[in-house]
């Protein structure tokens, strides 16, 4: 008998399954419902600390709001001392896509409520004419001539330059 012939098949390198809904949960699955919990308001898995997990939470919360002020720097000015608070509420239960969508998709957010200060609908105008971004997909370098407003601000983007049109 060859020795290939007598080694028995390889392993599954994916978990076994939980037997009933009250098993206790993998390593993985308790991981990814921590971060889940830290990151975008999941339910928080046996076995940790409340509070712990609460302080963690809201110094990431910090944290992402610094990482997106330096990439929209208006928009996280135009709320002066407010802007953890402005941040925090809306990105509480939303995971991270990175400081440059998250302040996008914020910016985006406050303008189709009418909140968006009018120093931030400048920054995002210039932003959407000089790039385009689909809410999904990583923002790109836009190619073709665009025109674009909000907040009170329009914002040309001709053979490459943008140039700000109305400012409020």
């Amino acid at each position: 008998m060859s020795p290939a012939a007598s080694a028995s098949p390889p392993a599954s390198s994916s978990p076994p399954a939980s037997a009933s809904p009250s098993s206790p949960l993998s390593l993985a699955e308790r991981q990814a419902s921590l971060v889940a919990a830290l990151t975008s308001g999941g339910a928080l898995p046996p076995g940790f600390d409340p509070r712990l997990v609460e302080t963690a939470r809201i110094a990431l919360l910090r944290k992402r709001a610094g990482e997106v002020a330096r990439q929209w720097p208006e928009l996280a000015r135009s709320f002066g001392s407010g802007w953890i608070r402005e941040w925090s509420g809306w990105a509480a239960t939303r995971p991270t896509q990175g400081s440059l969508r998250d302040g996008w998709d914020l910016a985006r957010d406050l303008a189709g409520r009418g909140a968006l200060p009018a120093d931030a609908g400048l920054e995002l105008a210039t932003r959407e004419a000089a790039m385009t971004y689909d809410g999904t997909s990583a923002p790109r370098a836009r190619r073709l001539p665009a025109i674009r407003s909000a907040a009170g601000s329009t914002v040309i983007r001709f053979a490459g330059r943008v140039r700000v049109l109305r400012r409020p």
